[in-house]
């Protein structure tokens, strides 16, 4: 696990069991800190709201990034070096391997830290034509599904004697998600920035928030985002930028939703 989220993290950071985590270093140290922090999520809401430099940062690293790729694309294609049939050989082996076997791995890599982007984004491109637009989307929402619940899992069951063995190790133990929080900690994860989605899943995991409501929770929050990169990708893979714009529209659509529903959720915890 390596990030949680900045703000709630700045709120939180004189409280000792922040600090304590910290001494597992790194990526694992702040993984550690939301963790331990999850059980009081209720009342740290309102902290999203907070200006957080480190975000700040965060953000000029991403957008530093996305530059730093349009100009290697740059100069590929000034040099001489043709990317579009780079694209199309990918495009070819992820048709090579079936519609089973990718959506398949969908459901599953994710789990171990595979970014859901690397397979919504090319999915529309590579199996519309067999399948449809709107099979795709059906295809990876149930693959998403099937990997929410796995992560799931294996927080509970698989690999949560190893993590709490680790914590028992500096002092802490998990906490645990009640039924007056449950609610509040899971949209406080799922709807914060900053971590990747299946952190926030073994997070979920971890404070033993109820399966049937980790499960809605996450999976209507993925929801937008997924279909909106299924667009965008098969727009922008297949040249068709009126369905590229429609992507990016959803989007970010569901950027400002979160924004709302993060303001609604600050000022009813507030």
């Amino acid at each position: 696990m390596r990030k949680c989220p900045e703000a709630f993290l700045e709120h939180l950071r004189e409280a000792p069991a922040i600090t304590a985590a910290r001494r597992l270093g790194g990526k694992a140290g702040f993984a550690a800190s939301a963790a331990l922090t999850l059980a009081a999520g209720g009342r740290h809401v309102a902290a999203m709201q907070e200006v957080d430099p480190a975000a700040k940062r965060k953000l000029l690293i991403r957008a530093g990034a996305l530059g730093l790729v349009v100009l290697v694309a740059g100069v590929l294609v000034l040099r001489g070096i043709e990317v579009r049939p780079l694209i199309d050989q990918g495009m070819a082996m992820i048709r090579s391997a079936g519609p089973w076997v990718f959506f398949g791995a969908m459901a599953v890599l994710p789990v171990i830290g595979a970014p859901l982007m690397a397979f919504t984004i090319p999915a529309g491109e590579a199996f519309a034509a067999q399948m449809t637009l709107g099979g795709v989307l059906a295809a990876t929402l149930a693959a998403i599904a099937v990997n929410i619940a796995l992560t799931y899992w294996m927080a509970r069951q698989a690999v949560r004697p190893l993590l709490e063995r680790l914590l028992r190790r500096f002092g802490y133990a998990v906490p645990r998600a009640t039924a007056g929080n449950a609610l509040s900690i899971a949209l406080l994860v799922r709807l914060t920035p900053g971590p990747p989605f299946f952190l926030q899943s073994y997070l979920l995991g971890l404070a033993d928030v109820p399966f049937r409501l980790y499960m809605l929770v996450s999976w209507f929050c993925v929801l937008p985002w997924a279909v909106g990169a299924v667009v965008l990708g098969r727009g922008v893979l297949n040249g068709n930028f009126k369905m590229a714009a429609m992507g990016l529209g959803v989007i970010v659509a569901a950027v400002a939703a979160v924004h709302l529903i993060r303001r609604k959720l600050a000022k009813r915890e507030g």
